[in-house]
């Protein structure tokens, strides 16, 4: 039976900086579980499976709410480790009936004793942070090429991910690049050539291969994979180096101050095509095995040796390509395949490869380890972890990057996945204790808020990386990341939103929390924080923008969009003006003339993002719901009020236009996509949360309450008997290309609205 082990890490190849903190690795013991635990779980999968594989067009509503898995297996464990008592049934209130602070208060409760339960001993809330279907292949591309697969991945490991990809084939046989969407090429051709792998046979009892490779070959075969596609096909040997366009490790070796320069790129681009330029420059290609040969007959509509390589280059299925190549990227690629590369590839011009190459390895090595060998996500980290492979294959440094495998799997009732990061534990734990301290009822629950405050203080990044700069790295010592320290990468609004929640448990009985965050921290991160700021007061994720946006022109990888320049957001830019601002209410001399310079500015940067119709387009949250809730955030904290401020009006107008018949908002991932407004046509518990938290930020309440009546009705009519909100589909957003899910996010932003409008409520009668 499967056992999730928290903060745990041992053996010479494993590193860490604060003892593994927050560490989530699930484990197979052959005799963990009763008799009664492993057939609960049993049923728990084959009670997904068959969801999602009815055929009766009648419960098609139903299948598409089962689309997401909901932790059970996690919540199995957590219901026997900690004891966990059942909550008295919901109650429902009638349509009639009003929602009044009683009500609200024991929905509260109900919540809080559900998800203080699920609480890990080292004090943050372990989820599933999942949804990405190409990350998982990956990862096991990764380790075939490299001879570990069958160290790092057991039989147990392959039964669960062959389980999570089956169960996310989509209808028409292929698979997409996330579980939201149809099938891509990228996503099919990832999967189905995973599951050959993991020895998978396409015999005829497999209709599901069968199905996978018609859909592939009925759309253009596998020579319209999109890029980073092609780049993982010739990598393991199924598709010809030839049919890429050149990745040039040269690149690197121009000047820093030209804008085209790498090390000006948003981290995550510069990141993955870091390895794949090595990887280019060196054509490198995995072992030639039967399972191999048999992919390069199975994925092409004729044999291999008649692929027309040159034509493959700009083939691209429609449905990967969300960001074609512009005329200014054909006339350089032109170049590159007929000038460039050919006299690269030529001695002596051929020595400048070889100091590229080296180059690249001095900045991966250095990525690998400052990052533990987590990298700053799984795609990284597998491409460096072949580069190092390529490199000296017995390399202690390739021999660490194994066990962080593990960082990245989780399993679930629908099989074991790949995490988009590592986790993002420090991030949902500054929500989380937020989201406690909102309901007024902390005191109720100080063991558990005592130990995330431990926990969210102890993430904290205490360390410059040495020569960071070297490495273009931006400042880390005073921050938080997105996951936990080891990951090693600053996030302006992970740190922000961190800051924001110590200082709201500083305002609280330290023998109820703890005690609070030394001054001389907090003042690194508020230094840290400021460090981010954009010259017209906005604020990016991992570092200020370096470049310019009319860059995004070079974008070539065909299926994702803005990915060159870290675009500073509406999201970031706000969390961190509310943080500052918190901040001087406490400390006012510190700083305060660049804290109130930044705010001002800021507050003019999110009034110039507002769009036409009085919504924020959200970057990192499905969508407008998301990135209004911050705009309007930002804008109140700057001073702004309803009745000075009409973007705050506007926006108002903008939520009340879009409230359902049903009281709540559900808005669906295709507004990311088309950048515009789309209802889902259902409530959604975390859009209606968000949208309630917005509207509540600025004076629904004092206005006119019934609006929040109604969703906060809704709410609580939502949540289940055990005090859980419902998992429904899916609502992060990466750069307006890729969904995925926040596991903790339906129970965090419920009880956050409801605590909201309960303390409003409570002041208005005051």
């Amino acid at each position: 039976m499967w056992r999730l082990k928290i903060g745990e890490g041992n053996g010479p190849w494993l590193q860490s900086s604060n003892g593994f903190l927050g560490r989530q690795v699930w484990e197979f013991d052959p005799n963990a579980g009763t008799p009664e635990e492993r057939a609960e779980v049993e049923r728990l999968r084959e009670e997904f499976t068959k969801h999602l594989r009815s055929t009766d067009t009648s419960k098609s509503a139903h299948r598409l709410e089962k689309r997401e898995s909901r932790d059970l297996l996690l919540r199995l464990q957590y219901a026997k480790l900690n004891q966990f008592q059942a909550n008295a049934p919901t109650m429902k209130i009638e349509k009639s009936s009003d929602v009044t602070e009683e009500l609200i208060s024991a929905s509260l409760r109900r919540a809080l004793n559900q998800f203080s339960s699920l609480q890990a001993h080292d004090g943050h809330w372990p989820s599933d942070y999942s949804g990405i279907l190409f990350i998982m292949p990956i990862l096991i591309l990764s380790l075939h090429v490299t001879g570990a697969l069958n160290i790092v991945v057991s039989s147990e490991h392959r039964r669960e991910i062959c389980r999570y990809i089956y169960n996310h084939q989509n209808e028409d046989g292929g698979w997409g690049k996330q579980i939201l969407g149809p099938s891509t090429m990228f996503g099919s051709c990832l999967n189905y050539a995973t599951l050959r792998l993991l020895g998978e046979v396409p015999d005829a009892s497999n209709v599901a291969l069968a199905e996978g490779r018609k859909w592939i070959l009925s759309h253009g075969s596998a020579t319209a994979i999109p890029q980073w596609g092609k780049i993982w096909l010739s990598i393991i040997g199924i598709y010809d180096w030839s049919g890429n366009n050149p990745i040039i490790p040269e690149l690197w070796l121009v000047p820093h101050y030209l804008p085209i320069h790498p090390g000006r790129f948003w981290c995550f681009t510069r990141l993955v095509y870091m390895p794949m330029a090595y990887l280019y420059g060196k054509k490198f290609v995995g072992p030639i095995t039967p399972t191999i040969l048999a992919l390069r007959e199975e994925l092409y509509n004729t044999t291999y040796d008649e692929v027309n390589w040159k034509n493959a280059r700009s083939s691209c299925a429609q449905e990967d390509l969300h960001y074609p190549g512009s005329k200014v990227q054909s006339f350089l690629y032109s170049c590159l395949n007929k000038f460039v590369e050919p006299t690269l590839n030529i001695w002596p011009v051929s020595k400048l490869r070889e100091r590229a190459l080296s180059s690249l390895m001095e900045y991966i090595h250095f990525n690998d380890e400052t990052t533990k060998y987590i990298g700053i996500c799984p795609i990284d980290k597998a491409l460096n972890m072949i580069c190092c492979w390529v490199e000296n294959p017995n390399s202690d440094e390739f021999k660490q990057h194994l066990p962080r495998f593990y960082d990245y799997f989780w399993l679930a009732e629908d099989g074991m996945k790949a995490q988009v990061y590592e986790g993002c534990q420090s991030w949902e734990t500054a929500f989380i204790i937020q989201a406690y301290c909102s309901t007024d009822l902390t005191n109720e629950f100080g063991p558990c808020i005592k130990k995330a405050h431990e926990f969210l203080q102890n993430s904290q990044v205490l360390q410059e990386h040495p020569s960071y700069e070297k490495y273009y790295r931006h400042r880390s010592k005073g921050s938080w990341t997105l996951s936990t320290a080891d990951n090693g990468w600053s996030v302006s609004d992970c740190t922000a939103e961190a800051l924001k929640a110590l200082l709201s448990l500083s305002k609280i009985s330290l023998n109820l929390v703890g005690q609070p965050i030394k001054q001389e921290r907090l003042y690194e991160a508020i230094d840290c924080v400021l460090s981010f700021m954009n010259k017209d007061g906005s604020f990016s994720t991992y570092e200020r923008a370096r470049t310019s946006s009319w860059l995004e022109v070079l974008n070539p990888s065909e299926s994702f969009r803005n990915i060159v320049v870290d675009y500073p957001s509406v999201e970031c830019t706000s969390s961190v003006i509310d943080a500052l601002m918190m901040f001087r209410d406490q400390h006012p001399l510190y700083r305060n003339n660049e804290i109130e310079g930044c705010v001002q500015k800021a507050a003019l940067f999110i009034e110039s993002k507002q769009q036409k119709d009085g919504s924020w387009y959200g970057t990192w949250g499905i969508c407008f719901t998301y990135g209004t809730m911050f705009g309007i955030k930002g804008l109140t904290i700057a001073g702004r009020t309803y009745d000075t401020s009409s973007s705050i009006r506007r926006a108002c107008k903008f939520l009340l236009s879009n409230q359902q018949p049903t009281g709540g908002w559900g808005e669906s991932y295709i507004s990311s996509e088309n950048e515009e407004y789309v209802d889902s046509g259902r409530p959604h518990a975390v859009n209606t949360a968000w949208s309630m938290l917005a509207l509540i930020y600025s004076g629904q309440v004092e206005r006119d309450p019934i609006p929040l009546h109604r969703a906060a009705k809704l709410l609580i009519n939502m949540q289940q008997d055990n005090g859980d909100f419902p998992q429904q589909e899916h609502i992060g957003c990466f750069n307006s290309s890729l969904y995925y899910n926040y596991a903790n996010y339906h129970n965090i932003f419920p009880i956050w609205a409801l605590g909201e409008f309960r303390r409003r409520l409570i002041l208005t009668k005051k």
